[in-house]
């Protein structure tokens, strides 16, 4: 097949990582032709495609493709349109709101046979003004008359779009998000030198969190959370992986709660670096407002490592509640820290906890059974 995946940015995270190992796939696996269009990966968020891991996938930049609504978005689409006749595609798969909406249209008109978009998550949430929300529910129902079949990541992002009225439950189907999950499953292999190389002391519990430092992240409550835990257990450190915009202000407020020496901050990391931060962790927590089904959950218990995360979107199909992991009420502060502090005091629990996520999810998140049943669903689109 000519299969042509559209997406607006290639930075550093989950749909992204998603979008780039599907593309591999095809091409490694299947022989497929296919192409990535994309916009440049503006921000602090890094670039993917940077780090070399694109090797021989034929990469399109469209300039003009922005995250948010732009003045050039009539360009992009144009820029779109070129490419798209210059392949000629059996598919096209879009990941990304402003990717999909755009991405749709065009091959919608170009009559493509076979059109698919990734809900990684919902442009639209409680946390938007009201006339916003609507706005991005019209602009999805719009989209989504326009493509074949749409893929969630996660049940709970088809029941939030069908309860949304943006297609009917047939028109989804779940295919949970795809990675390489070997390296999380040796995570433990480096657990000491990564341990030794943060300052990490051997008798210290590490607390993870895996995020860009951005609104709706839910650090502030992380922040809130960390006091009464380490009022609890002195011995509980928290490891920030990411960065962002709320990098300063997230330092302001631990330095004002006295509590710079329980965080640790790595930064920007390359994914191939995550691994090993999730094999010097005790434990995972998971604080954002809205999220498909973020991919440090699945990766955190392939790892070994049990999670603690608010009971947001697709996180109850993981985090499955005394087995895996703790799902609390998303912004209750006071049921975060007990989690935290009951996940921490217990080493045999973490140990059977993680255990147990492993069993379940290795084989469920490996990013060829993630592919496999996205080329079929490509396949059955086109009988």
């Amino acid at each position: 097949m000519r299969v042509a995946h559209i997406i607006t940015r290639m930075i550093i995270g989950g749909a992204q990582e998603n979008t780039l190992l599907n593309c591999l796939d095809l091409v490694r696996d299947y022989g497929d032709d296919v192409v990535l269009i994309t916009g440049p990966s503006l921000g602090p968020e890094g670039d993917l495609l940077s780090q070399g891991r694109a090797g021989g996938l034929e990469v399109r930049m469209v300039d003009s493709l922005r995250r948010n609504i732009h003045p050039r978005d009539g360009i992009a689409s144009r820029e779109i349109r070129q490419e798209l006749r210059r392949f000629n595609p059996h598919v096209v798969h879009t990941h990304s709101a402003k990717g999909g909406l755009l991405g749709r249209y065009v091959a919608w008109g170009e009559r493509v046979p076979a059109i698919v978009h990734s809900v990684h998550g919902a442009p639209f949430h409680p946390y938007q003004s009201f006339v916003a929300r609507e706005f991005f529910k019209l602009c999805e129902r719009w989209a989504a008359s326009r493509c074949h079949r749409m893929i969630c990541v996660a049940d709970a992002m088809t029941d939030l779009m069908v309860e949304a009225g943006v297609a009917p439950r047939d028109k989804f189907v779940t295919i949970y998000s795809g990675m390489d999950v070997d390296p999380f499953v040796h995570a433990i292999d480096h657990r000491d030198e990564t341990r030794r190389r943060l300052g990490i002391a051997e008798d210290e519990i590490i607390i993870g969190k895996i995020a860009r430092l951005f609104h709706l992240k839910g650090h502030d409550d992380l922040v809130e959370a960390a006091k009464q835990v380490i009022a609890e257990n002195p011995k509980v450190r928290f490891l920030l992986v990411g960065d962002g915009i709320l990098r300063e202000s997230l330092d302001a407020k631990i330095a004002s709660a006295g509590l710079s020496d329980h965080f640790i901050f790595t930064g920007l990391v390359p994914p191939a670096d995550v691994p090993a931060l999730v094999g010097a962790m005790d434990a995972l927590v998971h604080t954002s407002y809205r999220e498909g089904l973020a991919r440090a959950l699945p990766q955190s218990l392939i790892a070994g490592r049990p999670i603690v995360s608010y009971d947001v979107d697709g996180a109850r199909e993981v985090t499955i509640n005394d087995e895996t992991g703790y799902l609390v009420p998303p912004q209750d502060i006071d049921e975060l820290a007990k989690a935290l502090v009951k996940i921490a005091s217990d080493s045999d629990l973490r140990q059977r906890m993680g255990g147990e996520g492993q069993r379940r999810f290795t084989g469920q998140f490996r990013h060829q059974t993630m592919t496999k049943r996205i080329r079929a669903l490509y396949e059955e689109i086109q009988r």
